[in-house]
């Protein structure tokens, strides 16, 4: 178990890293956007990114 914690965090920053490499001036694009937002729609955000990533990998594994 720990194990493939491990190997989906390091997705993560792959995944993460990619973007940043690829597309560095959309990413604060997005950033700068997503500062003017208020802290309860983020929170809504994750809270939905969260329960998308939980489904999908509950249908995939």
């Amino acid at each position: 178990m720990p194990r493939d914690f491990y190997a989906a965090l390091c997705l993560v920053l792959v995944i993460e890293g990619l973007v940043l490499f690829a597309a560095p001036h959309g990413w604060q694009s997005v950033m700068r956007e997503a500062s003017k937002m208020e802290p309860r729609v983020l929170r809504v955000c994750g809270a939905i990114a969260i329960g998308i990533g939980l489904l999908t990998l509950r249908l995939v594994h």
